[in-house]
């Protein structure tokens, strides 16, 4: 059995049938941090002896008969933003470098609560706030993939570490596509459910305990090697918890099993004025030929007679609108309370145009980002696609139109560039659908390929 790689099922049940032992799960994974990690820097805060003891421990509540979570022994990695008791949350900020919480995350506490083991925290763009993981405080990650390459942000330590086989799963947080667009880059799985899906208490270092003003298009979703694997976790983090008062009590569904030729898949290789890599379209337009050969009812997608260039820019002003509040002292007059409600009316419009949308697709097969993993850079600097230099601040456009309108989408792998990179998609779905789009993703997966380890992992 190899433990770096197996499924999160498949450590559980063997930890459960006392094949292996947590401890032996847990020194699995740290011989790949030992091995891989100098190069890497993807895992950036450890802490091996807490993680050990805490394995112990899970070994002795299986000997005692105590009743087993489904993640019971199996370690894991968290994204550098989530707040974590006794173990310091630092967002990649300077002035966080010692932050600790008093308490866990509801998401960190479920995890912990099904079993999972905390093993330490992965590198991040400073403040989640670019599309590379940098910052003053651990420096970059790179790609295990290619070195050279970028493992996309702000969720980036936590793709390469799944990537390179040093934890099974992560939770990473998703504004404008900081889940999906690692994902695609290091060629795993991320997950942005619907908005309000998933607790956004804790999901951010918050020192002075003041108001959360982050309450709309942040997501929180899991990154993993399979869509069983997303649903697993998703399943566990998702619902209301008690401390964010904005979830509502949807069902968390089980993830069913789909035939594809019960799936009707709308595709679009790009979106208008959004540019995309050649190759990326060109993987797409294949898997949708793939689907339809395979009985699925394909068709170019009539997309939302919408601006969507007008959407991004929409979506910015609101995160500057709450960015703005968070301030102990607004640098400037304050935004009127009747701009904020005329913001959320236009949004309002895009979600009810992309719902509509969904009412004669089961899905939206689509780009997750721009490009596939580019060399490391300056934040701003133009990125090549297609010959020509094409602005950095389009790098997510495909997958932040999602953060605007709050739908699901699934970021899957799909083959490799000739650069020998991975390719990236999305599959994107009505509200509160993510069981459903995970169980299209999961039909699709040995179409697109699935999981590959990175050359050298």
């Amino acid at each position: 059995m190899d433990l770096a790689f197996s499924s999160i099922p498949e450590i559980a049940a063997a930890i459960a049938a006392r094949k292996i032992s947590a401890v032996e799960a847990l020194d699995a994974h740290l011989a790949r941090i030992d091995r891989h990690n100098e190069t890497l820097n993807a895992v950036v805060i450890l802490d091996r002896e807490g993680a050990r003891e805490r394995a112990r421990q899970a070994d002795a509540a299986q000997a005692n008969g105590d009743r087993l979570g489904p993640l019971h022994g199996v370690p894991f990695t968290l994204k550098d933003a989530h707040e974590t008791a006794g173990m310091r949350t630092t967002a990649g900020f300077p002035p966080f470098a010692d932050y600790t919480a008093r308490q866990d995350s509801p998401v960190v506490a479920r995890l912990k609560a099904a079993g999972a083991v905390l093993v330490g925290k992965t590198n991040v763009a400073t403040m989640l706030g670019d599309w590379q993981s940098d910052n003053p405080l651990f420096g970059r990650t790179g790609n295990p993939w290619n070195v050279s390459r970028t493992a996309g942000g702000s969720s980036g330590g936590a793709a390469a570490a799944i990537a390179a086989g040093m934890t099974p799963f992560e939770v990473g947080t998703d504004m404008q596509d900081s889940v999906r667009l690692p994902a695609a880059f290091c060629g795993v799985y991320g997950l942005k459910p619907t908005e309000h899906r998933v607790s956004l208490a804790g999901a951010f270092p918050n020192p002075g305990d003041s108001p959360r003003s982050v309450r709309l298009m942040s997501c929180v979703g899991p990154l993993a090697r399979s869509a069983e694997d997303l649903a697993l976790i998703y399943r566990i983090i998702a619902g209301p918890d008690g401390a964010d008062v904005d979830l509502p009590p949807v069902p968390v569904e089980t993830m069913p099993k789909l035939e594809l030729k019960s799936l009707r898949i709308a595709f679009a290789g790009g979106f208008s004025g959004f540019p995309v890599v050649a190759e990326i379209s060109a993987a797409l337009e294949k898997l949708a030929a793939q689907l339809a050969s395979a009985g699925a009812r394909v068709e170019a997608a009539r997309l939302p007679a919408l601006d969507l260039h007008d959407d991004l820019a929409e979506g910015g002003k609101l995160i500057g609108m709450m960015l703005e509040a968070a301030q102990p002292e607004p640098p400037g007059q304050p935004t009127p309370v009747s701009s904020w409600f005329a913001a959320l009316a236009r949004r309002d419009r895009s979600i009810l145009a992309w719902e509509r949308f969904f009412e004669s697709c089961d899905a939206l097969l689509c780009p997750v980002a721009m490009t596939t993993a580019f060399p490391h850079c300056k934040p701003g600097s133009p990125l090549e696609v297609n010959g020509k230099g094409e602005s950095y601040w389009m790098l997510p456009a495909h997958g932040a139109v999602f953060n605007y309108s709050g739908h699901p989408a699934v970021a899957f792998p799909c083959g490799q560039d000739s650069d020998g990179l991975p390719i990236g998609l999305q599959l994107v779905g009505r509200h509160w659908s993510e069981a459903r789009l995970l169980g299209i993703v999961a039909a699709i997966a040995p179409l697109a390929g699935g999981f590959c380890r990175p050359p050298g992992y």
